[in-house]
């Protein structure tokens, strides 16, 4: 375990198989006042510690949040979500930027299907839809249809993206704003990734993503 800073990577055994993850529990054995940090720093510390590799994620940097206080600090630490959550506003341009930086790589005569978001990517279409029809049983249906011909263009462009890209899911108009959908449906609390478990994290295009 190179990266195991602090000795705190344990196993976890459950009847879905057994997991590692870093043990703040165990931190706070080795006197480090784990208990006086409010949650969310505790979630940049796991952070942290689980992404160690002397380069990205410094010693340093983990001393700075085991030393955090309440009035603040002008160093910067790192994070490293587990998923990415976008909106249609500002989210299909970075989808184009991909889809852009694919067609240079395959000028160049490499191999455009390694370009892909490097961890999960949800964009949810929820900025766009106008409300034509209302106060009907119909009104849904025929909001969502009119949505569908007026860019036809977009959803064709985002359908290709979905297929063609790993790591990238698109939530079709209709579903619910971003907030809600995240919340309700795309947030799993605890992430299992390549046998490892660890809080759900993430980072959003929206100024207020939760």
């Amino acid at each position: 375990m190179p990266n195991d800073l602090y000795k705190i990577k344990k196993l976890l055994s459950t009847k879905n198989g057994t997991f590692t993850y870093y043990s703040l529990a165990e931190l706070q054995k080795q006197g480090h006042a784990i208990d006086k940090l409010p949650f969310s720093i505790r979630i940049l510390l796991e952070n942290a510690l689980r992404n160690y590799d002397d380069f990205a994620v410094t010693k340093e940097n983990i001393e700075t949040i085991l030393q955090w206080k309440p009035a603040g600090s002008d160093k910067d630490i790192p994070f490293k979500p587990a998923r990415v959550l976008m909106q249609d506003f500002t989210g299909v341009p970075a989808v184009v930027d991909i889809a852009s930086l694919r067609a240079e790589i395959a000028r160049k005569g490499k191999n455009p299907d390694e370009i892909n978001p490097l961890i999960p990517v949800d964009l949810i279409i929820d900025h766009s839809v106008q409300v034509d029809y209302f106060g009907t049983e119909y009104a849904y249906s025929r909001n969502i249809d009119e949505e569908y011909r007026r860019n036809k263009e977009r959803y064709q462009f985002l359908k290709w993206a979905q297929k063609s890209f790993t790591n990238f899911n698109v939530v079709p108009p209709g579903m619910g704003i971003c907030h809600q959908v995240n919340l309700e449906y795309l947030s799993k609390g605890v992430i299992e990734r390549n046998g490892e478990i660890f809080p759900d994290t993430l980072v959003g295009t929206d100024s207020h993503t939760p």
